[in-house]
């Protein structure tokens, strides 16, 4: 192990202690009260039946926790929450959580009553980025770090955008998510594979490809007039609906795109690496393979990440024994829509990534 390694490690390991130490004792940092439960007592539960005569059970606890911030850091407060079997909408607490809370009175003893807010969750958080980081450095090491780079930047420029869209009138959400989507696919493949051939082509198929397939979309949805897209989920935006809709597809499918436009350009490139004198009609025949390998896995996942988020309402919709087409048709039309639409340009990508890296092949052989 060289040195670098061993200080980048070693500053690896004091970055995460100070983070877990951090959000052990950051409670000085929120505004809101955050109280820690130090003893909690648990009463007989009760059933509810709702009108569809569904099953339930109702507990209720009684809290004494310790305030751990603001002028009243110390004192006791006594708080009481019910929670059902299912904690769809509610939490059960234990003994060592902090959660956040309303202050109503205080008594002569010093101690308080309350409500309870929510449960403060920022160490979960941590933890599970942590996780993630160190799984990206063990695996991609150098790229693994500036693919962490790229999503912090990435994560950077979409506040801005957003903030840009909602504090500006007159400019079209789509026209700030096309600046963004350029400068997501640029920054991110740039960061992870360097200043070559290789990246300049994926970053033309990619671009191609999500374009290609924002603009396929947009014509089928003039041409059908939107029929059988639900936008109830979205009723409560004061933005218009389908320039909103239009935008999260926009953002949505660029990641499987990308995906589909790197593994082309490095597979192709790899190729050619091993061999300098292999044949453009080779070159071809392999990256069709590699595309149809690609294709169909690709959007699987495309339709399990967009699907997977609408379970807990099917399950809602179907215990409360809505009708099947009404419930697939209330909570499925807008994530298969997007499904759809990233598939679409998956599959187009294919043949833009296979001719854009081959282009570049024949530049680079060119100068050779």
């Amino acid at each position: 192990m060289t040195y670098k390694q061993i200080l980048f490690y070693t500053i690896t390991a004091i970055c995460f202690t100070a983070s877990i130490i951090f959000v052990h004792y950051n409670h000085s940092f929120y505004e809101r009260p955050i109280a820690e439960v130090i003893e909690m007592k648990m009463e007989d539960s009760t059933e509810m039946v709702d009108m569809h005569k569904n099953k339930d059970r109702l507990y209720t606890q009684h809290i004494i926790a310790e305030i751990k911030n603001g002028n009243k850091k110390g004192n006791l407060i006594y708080l009481s929450n019910e929670f059902s079997s299912s904690r769809a909408f509610d939490q059960k607490y234990h003994v060592g959580n902090e959660m956040f809370v309303t202050i109503d009175v205080m008594k002569e003893d010093k101690d308080l009553t309350g409500s309870i807010v929510e449960l403060k969750r920022d160490i979960y958080i941590v933890i599970v980025a942590w996780v993630f980081i160190f799984t990206l450095l063990f695996v991609g090491k150098k790229q693994g770090l500036f693919s962490i780079m790229s999503l912090a930047v990435n994560a950077i420029l979409l506040s801005y955008a957003l903030d840009v869209y909602l504090n500006t009138s007159g400019i079209s959400l789509l026209w700030i998510c096309s600046v963004s989507v350029v400068l997501f696919t640029v920054i991110s493949l740039l960061l992870v594979n360097g200043f070559n051939e290789k990246t300049y082509a994926a970053i033309v198929a990619t671009l191609l490809g999500t374009f290609i397939s924002l603009l396929i979309t947009y014509l089928v949805m003039w041409l059908t007039a939107e029929k059988g897209l639900r936008y109830e989920e979205m009723q409560f935006l004061t933005r218009p609906y389908k320039e909103v809709f239009m935008a999260g597809l926009f953002i949505g499918s660029l990641g499987a795109v990308m995906d589909v436009a790197i593994t082309m350009s490095s597979s192709i490139f790899g190729l050619y690496e091993k061999d300098h004198n292999i044949p453009v009609k080779a070159l071809k025949a392999s990256g069709m393979e590699i595309g149809k390998d690609i294709m169909g896995t690709m959007t699987n996942i495309l339709f399990f990440a967009y699907i997977s988020g609408s379970i807990p309402m099917l399950i809602l919709y179907f215990k409360n024994n809505s009708p099947m087409f009404f419930t697939l048709s209330m909570n499925l039309s807008l994530e298969l829509t997007r499904a759809l639409a990233g598939g679409i340009g998956i599959v187009i990508t294919i043949p833009i990534g296979l001719y854009t890296t081959i282009f570049f092949v024949n530049r680079k052989r060119a100068r050779l």
